[in-house]
Parts: C-alpha cells; sequence; structure tokens
C-alpha cells in the first residue's frame, strides 16, 4: 500500500475555487487548482475522507503518473513503467476511458487501448502471470488516459458513480439542478444554519435539501457506496472510520428553518420524497405557491434560487414578468440576501437591481450567471 497518494478532485468549471476551500477543510494542505480539478496529497484515509465529505466536486481521481507523449510508443512505454502492481491486484477489472484535447495523439480510442495493453503487460510481468491476458474478475479500477497539450495524466477513479449521486433523488423535474451545483451555490453565500433560509423556485427540491445537509453538517455521501470501497489497497478500517467520523460529525439537533416553494405541486411532492430519503423528514417545510404570493415573515433570511431561465419558446414573457414581480417583492425586505443563477442576460434590469457582486457558473452545458444580493442584516 502506497504510504502517500495523490488525488484530484474534478471539478466544474467556475467551482474549482469552493471544491479547493472544501478540500482544506477536510485537513488537506499543498493544494493545487487547475481548470476543472484541484489537486492534492494525502494518505490512504483521505480517499474515503474525501469521497464522503467533497460536496461540490464531481470525482475523486488517484493519480498513477504524468509524462509527455507525442507518440504511441511513448505512451505505452511510459505507461508500462508506471506502478499499476502497487493499486491493482492481479484479478482487477481495469476498464480505461479517455480524452484528448490540443495534442499529437488525438485517436481517443487508439490511446485506450495502447494504455490498456500497457498496463496488462505490466501487470502479468510484476504478478508472473503466463496467460496473455488478466483475468479481470475482481474490483473495478476504472482508469482515464487524459491528454492535454501532449501531456498525459494516468488516473483512477475511486468514486464510482458521480458525487451529485448523493442517493436521495427518488424523481426529478425536467430540467434538476445538479446536486454538486446547489451545494456550491449555499457554500457561495454567508448563510448560518440559524437563519431563514428559502428557495421561491425548489422545483425537485435539490437545493433546500443540499442546504439542509450544510446545515446539519451531514457528510454528502453518507447515504451511498463507492467503487474503492472493494480496493485492497484502502484496509477496509479506513473506510469504517472515515462513516464513523460523518456520524459523529453530524449535527442532527441543530434546528433549520428552510422552506422550498414551487408553482407545480406535482414536484412538491417529489420534493417532499426526496427529503425524506435523505433522512431530512420533516426538517424542510415545502409549498406549492407562486412567487408573486410570497412575503417573507421574518428579518435577515436568505434566497438561493434557480428560477426558469425562459429559454423556451413562449415561456419568456412569463418568466420576465416573474422577475419583476420577485424583485417588487424584495425591494421591501432590504434585510434579506437573495442570490439567483440565471442564462438570462436582462435579469438584473428585470429584477429592478443591480447585483453587489456576479459570478460566472456553468448549470450543465449552460453559461450562466449566480447574481448575488447582500441583506442589510439587521
Amino acid at each position: 500500500m502506497p504510504k502517500k497518494v495523490n488525488l484530484i478532485a474534478t471539478s466544474a468549471m467556475g467551482l474549482e475555487s469552493v471544491v479547493a476551500k472544501e478540500v482544506k477543510e477536510l485537513g488537506y494542505e499543498d493544494v493545487t487548482v487547475e481548470n476543472g480539478r484541484v489537486r492534492y496529497q494525502t494518505d490512504v484515509s483521505g480517499i474515503p475522507r474525501s469521497n464522503l465529505w467533497l460536496r461540490t466536486a464531481d470525482r475523486v481521481r488517484l493519480v498513477v503518473g504524468e509524462f509527455q507523449a507525442t507518440t504511441f510508443d511513448e505512451l505505452f512505454e511510459q505507461t508500462k513503467a508506471l506502478p499499476w502492481e502497487n493499486f491493482i491486484p492481479e484479478d482487477g477489472s481495469v476498464p480505461v476511458i479517455g480524452k484528448s484535447v490540443k495534442s499529437t495523439l488525438h485517436s481517443v480510442p487508439d490511446c485506450q487501448s495502447i494504455v490498456k495493453k500497457a498496463i496488462v503487460e505490466r501487470m502479468k510481468k510484476m504478478y508472473g502471470l503466463a496467460s496473455s491476458r488478466i483475468q479481470e474478475t475482481g474490483p473495478m479500477y476504472r482508469v482515464e488516459i487524459a491528454l492535454h497539450k501532449d501531456i498525459a495524466l494516468l488516473t483512477i477513479d475511486t468514486s464510482g458513480s458521480g458525487l451529485h449521486k448523493r442517493g436521495y433523488r427518488t424523481g426529478q423535474g425536467e430540467a434538476p439542478l445538479k446536486e454538486t451545483l446547489a451545494a456550491a451555490l449555499v457554500q457561495l453565500t454567508n448563510w448560518k444554519p440559524d437563519f431563514p433560509f428559502v428557495d421561491p423556485f425548489c422545483g425537485s427540491g435539490t437545493i433546500p435539501i443540499e442546504a439542509a445537509l450544510i446545515g446539519q453538517n451531514i457528510a454528502p455521501g453518507f447515504n451511498r457506496e463507492f467503487v474503492s470501497e472493494e480496493w485492497d489497497m484502502i484496509p477496509y478500517n479506513l473506510w469504517e472510520d472515515a462513516f464513523n467520523e460523518a456520524e459523529e460529525a453530524a449535527n442532527y439537533d441543530q434546528p433549520l428553518d428552510i422552506t422550498g416553494f414551487d408553482i407545480d405541486g406535482r414536484l412538491i411532492d417529489i420534493a417532499k420524497e426526496n427529503a425524506m430519503e435523505a433522512g431530512l423528514g420533516e426538517l424542510i417545510t415545502w409549498k406549492q405557491m407562486q412567487v408573486k404570493d410570497f412575503r417573507p415573515q421574518s428579518a435577515n433570511g436568505y434566497i438561493v434560487g434557480n428560477p426558469p431561465y425562459g429559454e423556451r419558446m413562449g415561456d419568456k414573457e412569463q418568466v420576465e414578468q416573474m422577475y419583476k414581480d420577485f424583485g417588487g417583492i424584495m425591494k421591501d425586505c432590504p434585510s434579506w440576501s437573495v442570490y439567483i443563477i440565471t442564462s438570462h442576460p436582462n435579469f438584473e434590469k428585470l429584477y429592478g437591481k443591480e447585483a453587489t457582486k456576479k459570478r460566472k457558473l456553468f448549470n450543465g452545458f449552460i453559461k450562466t450567471d449566480y447574481y448575488q444580493y447582500f441583506g442589510e442584516h439587521k
């Protein structure tokens, strides 16, 4: 078992600094932020802990090696020179995926098969296997070859399903927000669990559910499994320790004032089911309601929402009217902080106020702005 491992937490564009902050909060130093990923070094216990705790990362990858490769020979020989036997047992199942950006070796299928062949050659040699192939009957070690400007990065996925799959989604609306992005939207505010929190466009409930998990410090991966739980290189007691740490860190007694409402009653029913599945039962208040009927009842609250963007034919006027209504209501609530993600270019004009701060984010492939209005707390 290697003493130290190099990990990469992959990230949606624009969220790298949020992921890096989470990695540092787990106690890991030597953190490097790059486009779409955060690198750091830990001991092996960092694999269970990172998978359990990172709310905004897409997945956690284990770095096996990195080198320059402009020919298939270089790719083969340098892949073969890496210590695969430190990570993968002789019966490990080794599928290879790949991508290539701005690199001489641009045929991804060719790169994948060369990497696979090199790993098999290395394992046959190190394990003294006589046959031409390896068994691949054991746990999964999904290797990725990522080429960028002729630099080959070889990693093994430790997560399995993407980390946004928390295990609580029983149903969803038409354009569900990824759980990782929802968690980031909450973390980019300075909301604390003792303040009211409202999502007026809650859909199937993702933002309020992520806020409740954050509010009670519940590890987002607590309700699911990870592919690396089966790996020999991670003693199972390290997984047990990580789950125990998460159980002890959760503050189930923290009272929360979180409300999600939506105009669509069907989605509210789904949101309730999702919250139950997340173990949050009655912690969140759900209501079927239009935005124009919303009236904040207390001071110093936070609104975080992902409203319709008005991109579909026929929706534009309704959506623009909704933004105007919403801005009119919030004008009378200066102590409330409002955070809205939308791709609509005229949001500020329709809302009636310039944002305190804006941040560019991607919701899937849609380029959006995150409009942040800081409340004047009483």
